[in-house]
C-alpha cells in the first residue's frame, strides 16, 4: 500500500476522475501530477473504484478507500450476495479462511459478535485492515497467514467461511472442490472437529451433484443470482445434519427478490405434466434452471409443462412467477414460409430444447433484434418444433 494515496487532495483528483469518462491509458501517458505516487498507482484507484460503483456502493461512497488490483475486485463478493450470505450465520464467532478484501466478512460483522479475517496474501490483508477501519467496522480481527493454520489456534468457533480460490498453479483456473485452495474435501473433518457449521461459497459453474459427492453433511444450498445472472453456490453444511438438503434459490432484483425452495429427493417424485401452449407462458429465473427444479416449480405453482426437457412451462391463468411471464399472442409451427407470413421483422428471440441457435435464426429468419414481441422456438408435447409469440406482462 502508497499511504499517499488517502490523502485529500489524491482521493479527490480519484474521485474526479472514476466519475469522468477519462481514459485510463491516456491518464498514464500524462503522469502522475502528485510526487510519490505512480500514474499506475493512480489508475489503479480510479478503475477501481469505477468497478465499485455498482458492485460495492458502499466502499464507492465512502472517503478514503483504499482498492487492490483489479483481479481482487472480480473475484469478491457484490454487496448485494455478501449481504443475502450475510444472513445465514449468527452466534458469538467467525473465521474466514480467505477473506480477500473482505466484503462478506464487513456483512458477516453484523450478524456475529466477532470476525476473523484470514489473508495469505500480505497486501490485500493490509487493505483490508485499512478499508474495515475507515468503515468503521471494528469487530472484524485481521491476522495475515494461512487460514488453514490460523484456525489450528482456535480451539472452536460458531461458524467457519471459506471461499475456496479457483485459480490453481498448475492447473490454471479450476472448478472441482478437490483442484480449489483450500482443498475443501480433504479437510472436512478437520473443519468439523472445529466448528459445527461450515458455510461454503462455489463458481456457479460447479455440477451440484458433483459438489454434493465431494462434500458430506450439506443442509441447504443456496443458488444466488444478481440480476437474473447466477453469481454463486452457497453451500451449508451442518456436523449434526442428518436427511435430505434442502435447495433454495434466489434472484436478487433493485426492487423485489424471487425465492424458490424444494428439497432434491422430491424433484424426483414429481409426476410429470405436460400441456400445449394455454394462455401464459413462463420462463424461470436461472437460479432455478441451475437447480434442477423443473418438476417442483411446476408442482408448486401449478402449471405445465411443454415438454419434458424445454423448461417453459404454460397455464390459462396468470400466477405471480419467479421468472419471466409472457401473455401467449400465437403459436406457429416452425416453417420459414409460415413464419414470413407473420410479418415479424423484430423481436427479441430465445431458444428452449431447440436445435438451432438464436442467431441462426435470425440470420436464417431475417429478424432484428428487439422491440416488445417475443419468440420463443422450442419442442412441444408431441415432438413437434413450434414458435411461440408473446408479449411480456408485468
Amino acid at each position: 500500500m502508497n499511504p499517499l494515496l488517502i490523502h485529500k487532495e489524491v482521493q479527490e483528483f480519484i474521485s474526479e476522475n472514476s466519475d469522468s469518462s477519462t481514459n485510463l491509458s491516456t491518464l498514464i501517458l500524462k503522469g502522475s501530477p502528485f510526487k510519490g505516487i505512480s500514474a499506475k498507482e493512480l489508475a489503479q484507484q480510479i478503475q477501481g473504484k469505477r468497478k465499485a460503483k455498482k458492485k460495492l456502493p458502499t466502499w464507492y461512497n465512502k472517503k478514503g478507500i483504499y482498492y487492490p488490483p483489479t483481479l481482487n475486485l472480480e473475484q469478491t463478493s457484490s454487496e448485494a450476495t455478501a449481504l443475502y450470505k450475510s444472513n445465514l450465520v449468527s452466534g458469538s464467532t467467525l473465521i474466514d479462511l480467505t477473506g480477500g478484501l473482505g466484503i462478506d466478512d464487513y456483512f458477516f460483522s453484523k450478524q456475529v459478535t466477532q470476525v476473523i479475517h484470514c489473508e495469505l496474501n500480505p497486501e490485500l490483508s493490509k487493505v483490508a485492515t485499512h478499508n474495515f477501519k475507515i468503515l468503521k467496522q471494528n469487530t472484524i480481527k485481521t491476522i495475515t497467514g494461512d487460514g488453514l493454520q490460523i484456525l489450528t489456534n482456535y480451539n472452536s468457533v460458531d461458524w467457519i467461511y471459506i471461499d475456496p480460490s479457483r485459480r490453481h498453479d498448475s492447473k490454471g483456473k479450476v472448478f472441482f472442490l478437490e483442484d480449489c485452495l483450500p482443498n475443501v474435501p480433504d479437510n472436512l473433518d478437520f473443519f468439523f472437529e472445529k466448528s459445527k457449521h461450515i458455510l461454503i461459497k462455489t463458481s456457479p459453474l460447479l455440477d451440484i451433484q458433483i459438489g454434493i459427492k465431494a462434500l458430506k453433511k450439506v443442509k441447504e444450498i443456496h443458488i444466488v443470482a444478481v440480476d437474473n445472472e447466477v453469481k454463486e453456490l452457497i453451500w451449508i453444511l451442518d456436523q449434526n445434519f442428518i436427511g435430505d438438503f434442502k435447495i433454495k434459490t434466489v434472484n436478487i432484483q433493485k426492487d423485489k427478490q424471487q425465492e424458490f425452495s424444494f428439497f432434491s429427493k422430491d424433484e424426483a417424485k414429481q409426476s410429470i405434466n405436460l400441456a400445449s401452449p394455454m394462455t401464459y407462458l413462463y420462463e424461470p429465473n436461472t437460479a432455478i434452471l441451475k437447480s434442477g427444479g423443473f418438476l417442483s416449480i411446476a408442482q408448486a405453482f401449478g402449471i405445465k409443462k411443454l415438454h419434458i426437457n424445454s423448461h417453459l412451462y404454460t397455464s390459462d391463468q396468470v400466477i405471480d412467477f419467479p421468472g419471466r411471464k409472457f401473455e401467449i399472442i400465437a403459436v406457429y409451427p416452425y416453417h420459414k414460409k409460415t413464419l414470413s407470413k407473420t410479418g415479424i421483422t423484430k423481436a427479441n428471440i430465445t431458444t428452449r430444447n431447440f436445435p438451432e441457435s438464436v442467431a441462426t435464426l435470425r440470420k436464417k429468419l431475417k429478424i432484428k433484434d428487439g422491440g416488445d414481441t417475443y419468440l420463443f422456438f422450442t419442442t412441444d408435447m408431441d415432438n413437434n418444433k413450434k414458435v411461440i409469440c408473446c408479449k411480456k406482462t408485468a
